[in-house]
């Protein structure tokens, strides 16, 4: 069941989000040649602590961590550890979410550690703006599957694949909630949008295939083809005004 959000809701959730995103943003301020995941995830279970949130995703069906940070050819969940040192050139994308008061909220980010490829710039260039194509589509009296359709279009015309053994989803009194929204889809498909509903919409993107396979640690999920991968997401609020960005930070490129 689809649970719709009251005004008073979303205020609450675009609050929390801020606070994520700030967060999230300190963590990306910290991605630099020779620094560990591990040290990113200790920061971010301080920084969680001072703003008075619970990381999400810590204990969240036994994951290990605070945040998913994924390396390269890892497409999402990859876990943050000691030996994960980053690398000029690595494209590293961490996922986030926080809870406060009940509430959740969560987004994800796509860096390029120094310097990159002009095709690994191209590839996190057009994640993000699949991200905001889908978004675009969050309005009232659009199908669930016009924002599905958008993400897809974007991606493939530049000549990437959407990953489709993962999906967006609602989000509001828990982490994962109804509806579940893929990353491709044909136009005029799925519910129908209504104003209250809040999404995190999330394009995760390979620059080969869309398979993936999972690791032997039972999260990472990495690209079949071991090509690079990137994701970003925001989550995103449908309202008669149009879609409003809950975890949207000035000055933060995510």
């Amino acid at each position: 069941m689809v649970i719709l959000k009251t005004e008073e809701e979303i205020k609450k959730l675009r609050e929390i989000g801020l606070i994520a995103a700030n967060i999230l943003k300190e963590a990306v301020d910290l991605i630099k040649v020779g620094v560990r995941a591990k040290d990113i995830d200790n920061m971010l279970g301080v920084l969680a602590d001072k703003n008075k949130v619970k990381n999400a995703f810590k204990g969240y069906k036994g994951y290990p961590a605070n945040v998913c940070i994924s390396v390269n050819d890892e497409v999402v969940h990859g876990i943050p550890t000691e030996d994960k040192i980053f690398k000029k050139g690595d494209i590293v994308s961490l996922d986030y979410g926080v809870e406060k008061d009940g509430y959740y909220t969560d987004l994800a980010v796509t860096v390029i550690v120094d310097d990159g490829s002009d095709e690994d710039k191209k590839l996190v260039c057009v994640t993000r703006e699949a991200l905001y194509k889908g978004i675009e589509k969050a309005v009232v009296g659009n199908r669930l599957f016009d924002i599905s359709y958008a993400i897809q279009r974007h991606v493939e015309s530049n000549g990437f694949s959407v990953v489709r053994a993962f999906v967006g989803h609602g989000i509001g009194r828990n982490l994962h909630e109804e509806p579940q929204l893929p990353n491709f889809g044909s136009p005029g498909c799925g519910i129908k949008l209504k104003e209250g509903m809040v999404l995190a919409i999330e394009p995760m993107v390979n620059a080969g295939s869309y398979d993936i396979i999972i690791k032997n640690d039972g999260w990472t999920a990495v690209t079949a083809d071991g090509k690079k991968s990137a994701h970003f997401e925001h989550c995103v609020a449908i309202t008669k005004k149009g879609p409003i960005i809950l975890t949207a930070l000035e000055g933060f490129n995510a």
